[in-house]
């Protein structure tokens, strides 16, 4: 493991019956780095996502976590070793406030969730991470509205929130700029930026421009197997990805 790996798996695998939706997979996460998974529709990019954060057990191969083998640990146990994850389709409580959606994702780090008789709002820890949480992504002057009145981008930062508010060492960020106008995804390629100084990142997504603006390093999947893996040149320059994914000839322009 490299200095500074948060995150390693070898020859991870995940069958469904007959079906080899992920074969094999050797990628390396590691502290101040964005680690963009890319690849065409049906390469696994998803369910690699799920099995690191918990959701899918693998089949074969190992998840190390910070030295730790975390091999088939539910997404519970993950999620408190400091794995916090978004989805594809946002997954955020639309009545509750920005902050109210922050505030119960940091609840979720208290040693005890079960004091029922204890007003939420008298927590000072959790108010602060639930605040600074949405400092972080973007959103202070959102805090106190419904989430449902929010655009769909903002919903997105709400749910980066979610995650930032449990303090998490690994973020997986599965399509987060998907459906967004060009102002929005601006928006979000800096926020990917600026969590990329602190974080692990490691980021699914089909938008070219802002995977090549902010990864620092980039993995091709093609029918559930690594192609290539290397910096953003690389994979420009790499004839089998544009081939086998990009399908142009010309990927050298800056």
């Amino acid at each position: 493991m490299t200095e500074g790996s948060v995150l390693r798996t070898q020859n991870l695998s995940r069958n469904f019956g007959g079906l080899a939706a992920v074969r094999e997979v050797s990628i390396e996460c590691r502290r101040r780095e964005v680690h963009a998974v890319i690849g065409p529709n049906g390469a696994g990019k998803t369910t690699l996502i799920n099995m690191l954060s918990g959701e899918l057990r693998p089949s074969s191969g190992t998840v190390v976590l910070r030295g730790r083998d975390v091999t088939g640990f539910p997404s519970h146990r993950m999620s408190k070793l400091g794995v916090g994850r978004s989805f594809q389709r946002t997954n955020v409580f639309l009545p509750f406030t920005a902050f109210e959606n922050c505030r119960l994702a940091a609840q979720s780090r208290l040693k005890s969730s079960m004091r029922f008789f204890r007003p939420a709002a008298a927590n000072r820890d959790v108010n602060a991470a639930a605040e600074r949480a949405l400092a972080a992504a973007g959103l202070e002057g959102k805090a106190e509205m419904p989430v449902e009145a929010l655009s769909h981008g903002e919903q997105r930062q709400v749910e980066i929130a979610m995650a930032l508010a449990t303090e998490p060492s690994l973020l997986l960020l599965d399509e987060p700029l998907a459906g967004m106008g060009a102002e929005e995804s601006a928006r979000i390629v800096a926020l990917l930026k600026k969590l990329g100084a602190d974080h692990a990142v490691l980021l699914v997504e089909h938008d070219m421009d802002a995977v090549f603006a902010v990864a620092d390093v980039l993995t091709v999947m093609v029918s559930g197997m690594v192609l290539e893996s290397g910096t953003p040149e690389t994979i420009r320059s790499s004839r089998a990805v544009q081939q086998a994914y990009l399908g142009t000839e010309d990927l050298t322009r800056p």
